[in-house]
């Protein structure tokens, strides 16, 4: 049943109305349990989800919405690898890419098995990357999930990176970047890395053709050895000069494939044994989704409260605030991730919805975004829900640095919340801001991948609610269409048929 035919939602409504003087600080006073009630653990991670707008009545209702549209049943039918991608007819089993060998039964074996079949010769070939002195830098060319991915968990795990190697990532057609990174570089010395699933991917195989040119202006000859390819269009590689090739499946959407062969870059930066941590991490939070009760479960109850949120508090956006600098690439992630995965304005069966769907995700890391944004956040006339991520253990041992960066990400959220009496007017802070915690023991290749896999459920749960199919992209093509045919009148200046605007932007750029 879609959310606003349930019960459940209509009850939401009625308490949403009664909720406008709900005050965070009268909560905590009210409620000495709420700090332990409220916080939800997790594999590698702790979630103190105390600050945020809720009650009892709330939490209940959200629960019940669950019930009532029939979450656990979604859930349970992307696990057993049914076509819940109904506008593609695709299975979604991005999950089965971390499941370990022989844990599955029926249908879901042979898929398991290639899985297998492609990660071993995958991890082998990363870590004969790692040995090979020559290979001094590897540039990841792709974008979208074949970019995020990669180059989030990369610099998400420099701690972990083997020395003697540097990772460059290349996304924008933009010449300006992959000229950029080929600054300095040596052919003899670099390892490419084409990442797109059809090899025809426009902005991608632009950037490969281009690096194919300057390897060769380079006195390069040895494509096989300084090219591999993650694409399952093998003949196109092949033709492009590529032996070396790891390809994926259609039910691996592409924001969902850091844990596939799109992971590549990912296993030579931290070696077979870090990508396998990565892929235990994201797999027990996939058993803590599937088995937690719906109260105790984590993505459950992060993606009830952005329902909450979004349709009920309307609130429009989420901030991402992540308390680490390796993390710095998270908020970037997690746009993809949600944005394009829930952006949606009409159901499963095509419907318009008469009700909000995805909200802006944006942040950068503290504690840089305090002296940025953080103004807004304090002070201005939106309310904004920050989602703060923090570290408890630093992997450095400088003095002082990770105590002073851990006071500030609690006292952010203590901050958003308390606020300050008027001083004067411009020092009045409203306070009754709501943030979520998110606490990480260390950040290691499993807590890392525990993150990703509880973001990804957590976007699949309120995507079920929504009714709407988190796992397609229309929305993504018809800008990269008219673009081939804008690129097509730059250079014949050919303006028949165009709009005024659009013909008069072409002239000016010719």
């Amino acid at each position: 049943m879609r959310c606003d035919q349930t019960a459940a939602w209509k009850a939401l409504q009625a308490h949403a109305d009664t909720f406008k003087s709900f005050d965070l600080r009268s909560a905590f006073e009210q409620d000495p349990q709420r700090v332990s009630r409220l916080s939800v653990s997790a594999p590698h991670v702790l979630a103190d989800l105390s600050k945020n707008h809720t009650d009892p009545v709330t939490e209940a209702l959200l629960i019940e919405l669950a019930r009532q549209t029939g979450l656990a049943a979604h859930r349970d039918a992307m696990f057993r690898g049914e076509p819940i991608n109904n506008t593609e007819n695709r299975a979604v089993m991005h999950w089965l890419l971390r499941q370990p060998e022989a844990t599955q039964s029926g249908e879901l074996v042979a898929p398991l098995q290639q899985v297998h079949d492609t990660l071993e010769p995958m991890l082998a070939f990363a870590e004969q990357v790692r040995a090979d002195a020559q290979i001094t830098d590897v540039v990841n060319i792709g974008i979208g999930g074949s970019d995020l991915g990669p180059q989030m968990a990369v610099l998400a795990l420099h701690d972990f990176v083997t020395p003697g190697k540097r990772f460059h990532f290349v996304s924008n057609v933009d010449g300006h970047e992959l000229a950029g990174v080929l600054q300095g570089l040596k052919a003899e010395k670099t390892l490419f890395l084409i990442a797109s699933k059809t090899f025809t991917t426009l902005d991608t195989m632009t950037n490969a053709r281009s690096a194919l040119a300057w390897f060769r202006a380079q006195g390069g000859t040895d494509v096989a050895r300084h090219f591999a390819a993650l694409t399952t269009n093998v003949a196109a590689a092949n033709e492009f000069g590529i032996t070396t090739t790891f390809g994926f499946w259609d039910w691996v959407g592409g924001r969902y494939s850091l844990w596939s062969a799109i992971g590549l870059p990912v296993a030579m930066a931290i070696g077979a044994q870090g990508f396998r941590d990565l892929l235990a991490g994201a797999h027990a939070m996939d058993q803590h989704f599937q088995s937690a009760p719906l109260e105790a479960n984590l993505p459950v109850r992060m993606g009830l409260l952005d329902v909450w949120y979004r349709n009920f508090m309307h609130y429009t956006s989420r901030s991402i605030a992540p308390y680490h600098s390796a993390l710095r690439r998270v908020p970037a992630y997690l746009q993809q991730l949600e944005m394009e995965s829930n952006g949606k304005r009409v159901d499963r069966n095509g419907h318009a919805l008469p009700y909000d769907t995805a909200p802006v995700l944006w942040g950068e890391p503290g504690t840089n975004g305090q002296h940025a944004y953080f103004q807004m956040l304090h002070q201005g006339t939106d309310v904004v829900p920050v989602e703060f991520i923090a570290v408890k253990k630093p992997t450095h041992s400088l003095k002082d640095h990770h105590e002073l960066l851990l006071a500030n990400v609690i006292a952010q959220a203590q901050a958003l919340m308390l606020g300050q009496a008027d001083q004067g007017g411009h020092k009045h802070f409203p306070g009754n801001r709501p943030s979520t915690f998110l606490l990480l023991d260390e950040l290691t290749p499993a807590s890392l991948g525990a993150l990703i896999a509880l973001q990804e459920h957590r976007v699949f749960v309120s995507g079920s609610i929504w009714g709407i199919n988190s796992f397609d992209q229309w929305g993504v093509e018809l800008g990269k269409v008219l673009a081939k045919d804008i690129h097509a009148r730059i250079v014949t200046g050919n303006m028949s048929g165009l709009d005024a605007s659009t013909a008069a932007l072409l002239n000016k750029v010719r």
